[in-house]
């Protein structure tokens, strides 16, 4: 008797996941990423989250975010929060994790596992309650860099943590090969996209979190 193929969701905070790849000096190969956890079982989704500014005539973050719709994931994005601190500086802020957060809760029935791109601490309650449920959560995150890009209770709230320096060969960039423009994650951008394939929520219902905070230079 073969043993059950598990049903995996990716979720992919991808401001954090940009930072966590630069600060050990790699692109991500999207399209190997995904190959990858194709590999592992029946990968139902892949989500990729970034917030995104309004209103600008060119957005570097587009590309990518055109390349990933179209090329199997999920891409969820809402607009960001400018304001001006009291210093005068212009200060952007974005936050994905209550829209991650939801979708994982909507789609847990549906998946055996959890594959969590991230180091945010906030996101340790999230990772308990999808266990409630039944699901395995892997944390994909590093503790290679000074200070590590993972929360320590994260990383030990997770039923495995994988440091991405262990994937870098499956999932890095071919230095030789022309990549999709990555931006800097997610300073540049230009408007909400779309709400996942099964999801259908109001925008207006989606709460801003300011935990994340993006200073222009």
């Amino acid at each position: 008797m073969s043993a059950q193929i598990e049903k995996i969701a990716l979720f992919i905070d991808g401001a954090n996941l940009y930072a966590t790849a630069k600060s050990l000096g790699f692109d991500i190969d999207y399209k190997r990423l995904l190959r990858e956890f194709q590999s592992r079982g029946y990968l139902l989704r892949a989500f990729y989250y970034t917030a995104v500014i309004e209103d600008q005539e060119y957005s570097s973050i587009r590309p990518l975010i055109d390349w990933l719709d179209y090329n199997g994931y999920t891409v969820v994005t809402k607009a960001t929060k400018e304001f001006v601190d009291q210093t005068g500086r212009r200060k952007v802020k974005g936050n994905m994790d209550i829209e991650l957060a939801v979708d994982a809760m909507e789609i847990a029935p549906h998946i055996d596992q959890m594959v969590l791109f991230s180091g945010d601490g906030d996101f340790r309650s999230l990772v308990e309650a999808m266990q409630r449920r039944g699901v395995r959560v892997i944390v994909v995150s590093t503790i290679s860099t000074q200070p590590p890009m993972v929360a320590d209770e994260l990383r030990r709230q997770a039923d495995q943590f994988v440091d991405i320096i262990e994937l870098q060969s499956k999932i890095g960039r071919d230095p030789s090969e022309r990549p999709v423009r990555e931006p800097r994650e997610p300073r540049e951008g230009r408007e909400p996209r779309h709400t996942p394939q099964f999801l259908q929520r109001s925008p207006t219902s989606q709460r801003v979190e300011i935990d994340d905070e993006f200073e222009e230079d």
